[in-house]
């Protein structure tokens, strides 16, 4: 495993693109475009003013770049470097922007969510969606970028409208059964629209293309209700994460209940493997010591180290008691992920924050708890193969896979903390972010 120097970074803002060939990076008003490769500089942009957002287009060929704070967003091309696009969306305001699926248009959501304005890049037209509800992901675009649902809220009533992205036209617009819609997803197979309700009403709902109601599903009444949701990459499987510290998951013949999958403080089972990191104080040979010592030496002297132990069922794992009378309680399942097989998730409870809990979703059965020393502040599945990379806000990198566990120290001087990671798109190398800088890290294909 190779690593590449550190460069600096803002905003934890840092993307691959799309066709893997390129990596944009933002510190404070200018925009770095690098080959991903060899992290040389191609291109180099100047915004207006400090970057909140970056997304890439599709096709990889243009760079989006929001100032909410401003209200402006600019767009940048990879093919033409003098070519501008400066889109000001004016008094309105500006709280959310990104592509549509076709890398030609823009769709930005003004103020107090009073509308969204589609721009065009090839005609220069301009669209208008109005009433969009204020919630957690009020846009939802099909894989096949043919289809977008937009959440919608008018006559304090909750609605849905589907739209063809090709032409903007409006295929279908419904109402939905919720009290307080706050999240909306596709099925990979853009076929089936989840819709969930506030956290106050455990409910989600199924919707067909032409806005049929497949289903609708409730766990339980009175307590705080869904916390996080994941399709399964064959749409075959959809995960609820609860606030009772549990994840149910449909299947997508009945969209009835095939399992629970629970979250306790203690592991019992012995079918479960249990790694526990641990440190290790760094052990340097006695020949090896000069004074004053070498730059690698001195960092390898006083920076502790970590290791993988497989501990002994039963385990008790960090268990931290949510404060009941603050909003946001740290409780429940916050994190979910599939892997692209579809063999495993892997999840995170709030209340257990040190813990990664990985399910073999062949047999229902809980296969690894992963313990860190820290709090879990990212994982994400390679796009490739069952390997699972996590970081905890350490200078240290976690990767598990079916064959094994092991922990990596990122090299280099100063406190590198990877707060977010994400995979190139061959499962080739990883970029790994902190608040000041990122760097790459190269994997060989036999590694864990």
């Amino acid at each position: 495993m190779n690593f590449s120097e550190l460069f600096k970074l803002s905003g934890l803002l840092g993307r691959f693109s799309p066709d893997g060939k390129c990596l944009a990076s933002c510190v404070q008003h200018r925009l770095v475009v690098r080959d991903a490769s060899s992290l040389q500089i191609l291109q180099l942009y100047t915004c207006l003013d400090q970057i909140q957002h970056l997304e890439w287009s599709s096709d990889s060929l243009f760079i989006l770049c929001a100032m909410y704070k401003r209200g402006i967003v600019q767009v940048w091309s990879l093919e033409q470097p003098d070519w501008r696009c400066k889109i000001d969306e004016g008094s309105a305001g500006l709280v959310a922007s990104c592509w549509s699926p076709d890398g030609r248009h823009i769709l930005n959501t003004t103020e107090f969510h009073l509308r969204i304005t589609v721009w065009s890049l090839c005609t220069k037209s301009v669209s208008y969606i109005k009433y969009p509800k204020a919630c957690q992901q009020g846009v939802a675009f099909t894989k096949d970028g043919r289809y977008m649902a937009v959440a919608e809220r008018r006559d304090c009533k909750d609605f849905i409208s589907i739209f063809v992205c090709r032409n903007w036209q409006l295929l279908r617009h419904f109402d939905t059964e919720t009290q307080d819609l706050f999240g909306i997803e596709w099925a990979p197979n853009g076929c089936v629209l989840a819709a969930w309700d506030t956290c106050l009403e455990y409910k989600v709902l199924l919707y067909s293309l032409d806005g049929r109601l497949l289903s609708s599903y409730r766990a339980y009444q009175w307590p705080l209700g869904i916390k996080s949701i994941a399709w399964s990459p064959s749409s075959q499987f959809l995960a609820i994460g609860s606030f009772d510290e549990k994840v149910r998951i449909l299947n997508h013949v009945t969209w009835r209940k095939i399992t629970e999958l629970e979250h306790p403080a203690t592991i019992t089972s012995k079918k479960t493997i249990v790694y526990k990191e641990v440190e290790k104080s760094p052990t340097v040979g006695t020949e090896r010591l000069s004074f004053p010592p070498t730059r690698a030496l001195a960092s390898s002297l006083f920076s502790t180290q970590s290791k993988y132990d497989i501990s002994q069922v039963p385990v008790s794992l960090q268990y931290i008691k949510p404060v009941a009378d603050r909003a946001n309680p740290k409780v429940g399942v916050g994190m979910l992920a599939f892997s692209a097989d579809n063999c495993f998730l892997a999840t995170k409870n709030d209340n257990i924050p040190n813990a990664v809990w990985i399910w073999d979703i062949r047999k229902l059965k809980l296969a690894v708890v992963l313990e860190q020393l820290c709090t879990i502040q990212c994982f994400q599945w390679d796009p490739c193969q069952p390997r699972l990379a996590v970081c905890t806000g350490s200078s240290r990198v976690y990767l598990w896979s079916p064959a094994g566990c092991v922990v990596v120290q990122v090299p280099g001087e100063g406190d590198f903390q990877i707060m977010s990671l994400s995979w190139h798109s061959s499962g080739d190398s990883m970029l790994l972010l902190s608040k000041d800088n990122f760097c790459v890290c190269y994997l060989e294909r036999e590694e864990v």
